[in-house]
């Protein structure tokens, strides 16, 4: 019931009283109801005062963090809702305490007045209580999420270490990179060198996915259906083997390559697989005898007719597909280093 109507009541029943009651009892009475007046206006300044307290610590939430947006949300929500039910609790308990009050004062009237305070005050307490627990239950839900909020901040902290530790490692592996390029390059310089006297004359050096080629046709290396080294070859090979003895950290890769017409040779080579395989072996023994290149270093590979440079059915075609590449590629130890690191 609104108080304004308590008040009417018992400004009702002190009329009624008055007619049975000294006029000094009456004062008196009107006295501790002026009282009761004055104190429900502060308490009502003081509930105005906390609820733009209140209203400021709304705002306050509302400043949080973009990236949990949806969570500060939850939060100033709820928040709202507990000053709700806080404002609804501090107005039954000053109703409570007004309700006391007029019980006091009206004690000598009506037992039904009496009865209908007492029912009034009990429903209010029930009330009271409910909001309490409401209360209560809105902390805990409040608690709960700034848990949920702190775990999500410490997530977010550690997600940024972690990104920093990659961008980290993504920078170094970047730096290597760009180092294996540099030297890569120089090694190009120093084979094309040393190779001058050769390139255009069956000999060509490039670079390509930061691998140096050197791609040797087969009228400088060999005889046709031959795995026997010429001397030219020989030779250029040899200008090579200084070069690739400086560069310890380079390995070396011979593939040899077939054009696509089957092998009709004689003695222990069955087709173009053993003669690809057959001429990168020639080569290898050519840079390893008397020289100190790394057996470790080097790989032999046969590729046979299957990766042409030039797919076309043409004596021009098949004259550029046999060849044999000799496939510089720089040591990865330091990038596969950089990789495995979770």
């Amino acid at each position: 019931m609104p108080v304004n109507l308590n008040f009417k009541a018992i400004l009702f029943g002190a009329l009624f009283l008055s007619a049975c009651v000294p006029a000094k009892e009456f004062q008196a009475l009107q006295d501790n109801n002026s009282k009761c007046q004055e104190e429900r206006e502060k308490l009502t300044t003081e509930n105005e005062a906390l609820s733009k307290r209140n209203a400021e610590l709304d705002a306050s939430v509302r400043l949080l963090k973009t990236d949990n947006e949806q969570h500060v949300y939850d939060s100033s929500q709820r928040a709202v809702e507990y000053t709700k039910i806080k404002e609804e609790r501090d107005i039954l308990k000053n109703r409570y305490a007004h309700l006391q009050q007029l019980q006091e004062g009206v004690i000598d009237g009506s037992k039904d007045e009496t009865r209908k305070l007492l029912l009034q005050i009990q429903k209010t307490q029930e009330e009271l209580q409910q909001k309490e627990d409401a209360l209560k239950e809105l902390e805990r839900k409040l608690y709960q999420r700034k848990l949920g909020l702190d775990r999500m901040q410490a997530d977010l902290e550690q997600m940024n270490k972690d990104l920093e530790a990659r961008n980290a490692r993504l920078l170094e592996l970047e730096r290597i990179l760009s180092s294996k390029d540099s030297i890569m390059n120089a090694l190009r310089k120093k084979v094309a060198d040393a190779l001058f006297g050769f390139e255009g004359k069956g000999l060509t050096v490039t670079m390509q996915n930061g691998k140096v080629y050197v791609s040797l046709e087969e009228k400088l290396m060999f005889k046709s259906g031959k795995y026997e080294i010429d001397a030219k070859g020989a030779a250029a090979l040899k200008q090579l083997i200084p070069v690739l003895e400086q560069n310890t950290d380079i390995n070396i890769m011979v593939e040899g390559h077939t054009d696509d017409v089957p092998y009709k040779g004689v003695g222990d080579l069955l087709d173009n697989w053993d003669l690809s395989a057959k001429r990168a072996t020639t080569i290898v023994r050519i840079l390893l005898t008397g020289s100190r290149i790394e057996p470790v270093r080097v790989t032999a590979a046969g590729r046979s007719q299957y990766l042409p440079v030039d797919a076309a059915k043409t004596p021009e075609a098949r004259q550029k597909n046999r060849r044999t590449e000799i496939i510089l590629t720089p040591k990865m130890d330091e990038i596969l280093k950089l990789l495995e690191v979770n």
